[in-house]
């Protein structure tokens, strides 16, 4: 099998079909990409308090169980006196950003979210994460000068024809041309993608990987699909686990500045996914602070971890986590390294 210098960032992207095609590559990429994690990131675990502050949504995507179609879920909208008070809560615990994630739900127009993101700012040294789907160009601006300071805005395929066989709304070029604008609004750009779609091939995922790169992302999201019986998707496998795990050490030898999650599918896949990803090139956890009663609703995928815990509980948790595996919380908001 060819050689491959693992720290030759232009060899391993001329070669990513064969390192993801081919298992003999593993203990060296793995082995490289906690170097170069350590290197530029340390061992701190940055923690982002994640608020799923509504799962209404308008979209028909294939793969997600808050599709609109989908009747199982008890949809749930947050007020904004809650969502002020897991932000306040978020802080308490020592996390140095949140997140307010949701479905594509217009219910929160431009001035809602806006007024949410400066009481927050008002009220906190947060860094703000904004993670609500396509908008507008204007509503971007608006929102990052309200204070926010990254949006999440995962393409989940690079390819087209995948792309808008899995999203009935919207097209490929319409998220492409979304992340260009968030880019030029200013934001801290997040982005990933799903490993394992039914018909995506490994020409699919090192284009993920190289469109990581073309984009210059300051913060990657990537997990294994994993199939909802709730969606046109019942029935498929599941993304590979240790497939995901190649994918993230390929994005940190690529992208080594980057934020990258351990996400809390790879934990719902594998009791010890998260750390097993922190080993591999992964330096961020998003513990979720979302109110206990709502949890359960947000039915992205089945079996998700940490639905009937509340904010406290995972607050001790992580820490415990982090020490069996020599890590640590890290400290500060976690801007990004560029």
């Amino acid at each position: 099998m060819q050689p491959i210098n693992f720290n030759d960032q232009l060899q391993v992207l001329d070669n990513l079909e064969l390192i993801l095609s081919n298992d003999c590559y593993n203990q060296n990429l793995f082995k490289t990409a906690d170097e170069i994690r350590q290197k530029y990131h340390g061992d701190g675990v940055h923690l982002r308090g994640l608020i799923e502050f509504s799962n209404y949504c308008n979209r028909s995507c294939y793969y997600c169980g808050l599709r609109k179609e989908n009747k199982n879920p008890e949809r749930y909208r947050l007020s904004q006196k809650e969502i002020i008070s897991a932000a306040l809560t978020a802080e308490e615990l020592g996390y140095g950003t949140v997140v307010l994630q949701s479905g594509e739900d217009n219910h929160f127009t431009l001035e809602i979210i806006a007024e949410i993101v400066k009481e927050i700012k008002e009220k906190t040294d947060l860094a703000i994460t904004l993670s609500l789907g396509e908008r507008t160009k204007e509503e971007y601006q608006e929102w990052r000068q309200a204070g926010a300071d990254r949006y999440l805005l995962r393409f989940e395929t690079s390819d087209p024809q995948l792309y808008e066989k899995l999203h009935p709304v919207g097209n490929f070029q319409n998220r492409i041309d979304n992340l260009y604008w968030l880019k030029e609004s200013g934001y801290q750009l997040g982005s990933g993608s799903l490993i394992g779609l039914p018909d995506q091939s490994v020409q699919n995922l090192a284009d993920d990987l190289r469109l990581y790169k073309k984009l210059d992302l300051d913060m990657v999201g990537l997990g294994p699909f994993l199939m909802n019986p709730n969606t046109p998707l019942a029935g498929e496998d599941n993304g590979s686990f240790e497939l995901t795990l190649k994918m993230l050490a390929l994005t940190r030898i690529i992208l080594p500045k980057a934020h990258l999650p351990a996400t809390t599918a790879l934990g719902t896949v594998d009791s010890k996914g998260r750390e097993k990803a922190l080993q591999k090139g992964a330096n961020v956890m998003m513990p979720n602070v979302t109110p206990r009663e709502y949890r359960a609703n947000y039915q992205l995928y089945p079996d998700k971890i940490c639905t009937d815990e509340n904010p406290v509980d995972c607050s001790h948790c992580i820490p415990a986590r982090l020490k069996t595996i020599d890590r640590f919380p890290a400290t500060g908001p976690g801007h990004s390294l560029k």
